[in-house]
C-alpha cells in the first residue's frame, strides 16, 4: 500500500472509530429509556433485572457502564488527533475497537427489539472480539499512560465486565426461555457451576495477558471482581427481603390468631 492509500485507511480509521462510539452512546441512551426506548431492566419481561436470576448483579453494578463509556468516548477523542494517526498500534486495534463499540450498541437494540436469544448471540461475539483485540494489545506493548489508559484500560474494563454480563445474560435467557421451571436449589446449584466458568474465563484472561504490564492486566480483574460483589450483594438482597416478607407474615398471622381469640 502506497503512503496515499495509508494515509487515506489511517484517516477512515480514525471516522469510523468516532462514528462507532457515538452510535454506542446513542443506542445506550435508548437502552436507559431516552428516545423513547424501554430501561434494559424493564425488558424482555424482566429477565434482565437484578432480582431475575440468581447470577444477576445488582442495579448498582451497571454504573460501570459509565465508566466505560467515557473512556471509550476519551479513546474516540484521543485517537482522531494527528499524532495518532499512522501509530502502528492505533492501525492494529483501532478498527477492533470500533467493532467492539458497534457491537455492544448492536446488544442494546437487540434487547429493545428482539428477543433473548438475540441478546445472547450479540453478546457472545461481543466478548470474542473484545478478547480478540485485547490479546492484540497484549502483543503490542503500550508505549506510554495514553496507551495504557485509553486503550488497554478501556478494552480491559470493557472485556472483564462483558465476561460476567455474558454469563448473567445467558442464565437470563435459560431461566426465562429454556428451564423456567427449575426449583431454587437448582437455580443455586448452577449458578455455582456457572461462576466456576467465570473463574476459567478469569484465568485465561489472566494467562493470555502474560508479559504485559500490571495496568494492562489487572483492568479485566478489576471489572470482573466489581460485577462478582454486586452479584453476592444483590443475592443477599434478596434474601433479606424474602425474610422480611416471611417474617412480616408471621406477624400478621399471630396477630389475626389474637384477635380470633380474643373474640
Amino acid at each position: 500500500m502506497n503512503a496515499a492509500a495509508r494515509a487515506g485507511s489511517d484517516l477512515a480509521r480514525q471516522i469510523v472509530v468516532i462514528s462507532a462510539v457515538v452510535f454506542m452512546i446513542i443506542a445506550a441512551m435508548v437502552g436507559v429509556g431516552l428516545f423513547g426506548g424501554t430501561n434494559v431492566r424493564d425488558l424482555q419481561g424482566g429477565a434482565l433485572d437484578a432480582d431475575a436470576t440468581v447470577l444477576a448483579p445488582g442495579r448498582q453494578a451497571f454504573s460501570i457502564w459509565s465508566v466505560i463509556y467515557l473512556l471509550m468516548i476519551a479513546y474516540a477523542v484521543w485517537q482522531a488527533l494527528p499524532g495518532q494517526r499512522a501509530r502502528q498500534r492505533q492501525r492494529g486495534a483501532g478498527w477492533w475497537i470500533a467493532l467492539t463499540a458497534v457491537l455492544n450498541g448492536l446488544w442494546l437494540l437487540a434487547a429493545q427489539f428482539l428477543n433473548l436469544f438475540a441478546t445472547v448471540v450479540a453478546i457472545v461475539i461481543l466478548l470474542v472480539a473484545l478478547a480478540a483485540t485485547y490479546r492484540l494489545l497484549v502483543l503490542v506493548p503500550a508505549e506510554g499512560w495514553g496507551d495504557r489508559i485509553l486503550m488497554d484500560v478501556t478494552v480491559g474494563m470493557h472485556l472483564g465486565w462483558v465476561s460476567l454480563a455474558t454469563v448473567a445474560n445467558v442464565t437470563a435467557w435459560l431461566a426465562a426461555d429454556v428451564v423456567p421451571d427449575l426449583d431454587a436449589r437448582t437455580q443455586v446449584v448452577w449458578g455455582v457451576i456457572v461462576l466456576i466458568v467465570v473463574a476459567l474465563v478469569g484465568l485465561g484472561i489472566a494467562l493470555g495477558t502474560r508479559g504485559a504490564g500490571i495496568v494492562t492486566r489487572i483492568a479485566p480483574a478489576l471489572a470482573m471482581a466489581w460485577g462478582l460483589v454486586w452479584i453476592g450483594v444483590a443475592r443477599g438482597q434478596n434474601v433479606s427481603a424474602k425474610a422480611r416478607r416471611i417474617r412480616g407474615g408471621s406477624l400478621s398471622e399471630a396477630a389475626s390468631t389474637r384477635a380470633a381469640i380474643a373474640s
